[in-house]
């Protein structure tokens, strides 16, 4: 099935949520949340008056996005750079049997420079190998996710990339065993880049097949001093040499005096004579203060013509969206946020959720929300609560906790219906030297319904070169 939403790797989650039913009678401890809510309350209040800044090179620990990125003068010769993650879980779900994945990931960067400190080319490869130490999970496998050559600036005019990467444009996203050609006409300053890529189409679900391919292409075009930015492109994919689908996708990004960005991206399935996918939205920041952020989306699923699912009616899916966010300072965040789940085989639905959020300045960092779902007399209202809180307890270690509680999540893909409306976790990371760093994660996930519940805990080693 080619999705009909936003470019995202094949074995990914499509994330629009139809609703389901609601959880009822949850073995969850009444203090939970109150645990939860207690001390990020307080963090919120005494953010700003906690221990004296650290120094930023000592705060890595902290939330990915505040994780320092150190920047090396390269020199000329070969630089080779990655991470190496040594990853055990053990899993109890109410559908499976106990599994005990085991994973070893690689991700290299080879980078040449000539004598001028200017990049040649590249080699990129990140990959893992995968077992089941209990023989329970066929999932637990060997992925190579790419591992490409790249060179920049040939003849001053054209890129390259050979080999498995991933192709992400508004026709289609898939992972592509082959070639990606970038072409400026008008060398690094031309206003329009044009892009054609063809080759394997990969899937990690399905036997690899030569006859399975990929092809298209991209035009994007930068406008009127930069302030818009417009691409038209389109994708191809055939299922053992016969036409499985065809995409034409086009968007936009406008900018207005720093003040509002209006962008949209639409999607036609041409086998299907039909819209597939579509998004508008606009971006109101007049202040540095507040901003306003509305969208409105629409989605059809698109399956492969050589499917019998290709047959059978689908019901698309619609949702309108408005958000106000309010930055107090010091990292902190208010939010308030609408949509309206237009739905055709269920009751529409409003979901409100109010919060706050601070970012990790000193040591404290999480967030609050509630949430609350209305679908009139369907029985799927929902209220809940979203929550988070970490602590740097010492330069190298933080954990937390959070829960997601009564909200509903789902997530959809070819082979899976995974609807949940609970979630608990705890987390620790400890950064044993500079290059060295430990994860550890226990969460518990759970529904009422067919889904049931899974326990999962995770240890991870990360080795930074």
């Amino acid at each position: 099935m080619a999705s009909a939403t936003r470019p995202r790797e094949k074995w990914g989650p499509i994330c629009f949520f139809p609703p389901a039913k609601k959880a009822k009678n949850q073995s969850v401890p009444f203090f939970l949340p109150l645990l939860l809510a207690v001390p990020l309350l307080l963090g919120l209040v005494a953010a700003p008056l906690a221990a004296q800044t650290l120094p930023l090179a000592t705060t890595a620990v902290g939330d990915p996005a505040l994780t320092p990125i150190y920047i090396e003068e390269s020199t000329p010769g070969v630089e080779i750079s990655g991470r190496a993650s040594s990853e055990i879980q053990y899993r109890t779900e109410s559908r499976r049997s106990d599994s005990a994945p085991l994973f070893q990931y690689l991700q290299l960067n080879l980078r040449h420079f000539d004598e001028e400190v200017e990049e040649k080319y590249a080699v990129y490869a990140y990959g893992r190998l995968g077992t089941d130490l209990r023989n329970e999970d066929d999932w637990a496998d060997s992925r190579l996710y790419y591992a490409y050559y790249q060179q920049e600036d040939l003849f001053d005019k054209i890129d390259f990339r050979l080999g498995r990467q991933f192709i992400a444009v508004t026709a289609g996203a898939s992972l592509l065993d082959g070639l990606t050609l970038d072409f400026r006409p008008g060398g690094a300053l031309s206003p329009f880049t044009f892009s054609l890529f063809g080759g394997g189409d990969v899937a990690f679900y399905t036997s690899y097949s030569a006859k399975d391919t990929l092809m298209g292409g991209e035009v994007r075009g930068r406008f009127n001093d930069d302030t818009l930015v417009a691409g038209l492109s389109y994708v191809q994919r055939r299922e053992d040499s016969d036409k499985a689908t065809e995409l034409i996708g086009a968007d936009f990004d406008y900018g207005f005096r720093q003040l509002l960005n209006l962008y949209g991206e639409i999607q036609y399935d041409y086998l299907g004579d039909r819209v597939s996918y579509g998004l508008i939205g606009s971006n109101y920041h007049r202040s540095d203060r507040w901003g306003l952020r509305t969208e409105y989306l629409y989605s059809l699923p698109v399956f492969s013509a050589t499917s019998i699912y290709s047959v059978f009616a689908v019901s698309k899916y619609r949702e309108a969206m408005a958000e106000l966010n309010y930055y107090h300072g010091q990292g902190r965040r208010s939010f308030i946020r609408y949509s309206r789940e237009i739905y055709e085989d269920y009751r529409d639905a409003d979901v409100f959720e109010a919060g706050l959020e601070q970012v990790r300045i000193n040591r404290f960092s999480g967030h609050l929300s509630g949430v609350w779902r209305y679908a009139g007399d369907s029985g799927q209202d929902m209220k809940g609560v979203r929550a988070r809180v970490a602590w740097l307890f010492t330069p190298h270690v933080q954990g937390g906790i959070g829960t997601e509680l009564d909200v509903l999540e789902r997530r959809l893909d070819e082979f899976e219906d995974d609807t949940l409306s609970s979630r608990f976790w705890a987390d620790l990371t400890a950064r044993l030297t500079s290059d060295l760093d430990l994860q550890a994660r226990l969460e518990r996930a759970q529904s009422s319904g067919y889904w049931g519940y899974h326990n999962r805990a995770t240890l991870r080693l990360n080795l930074n070169f």
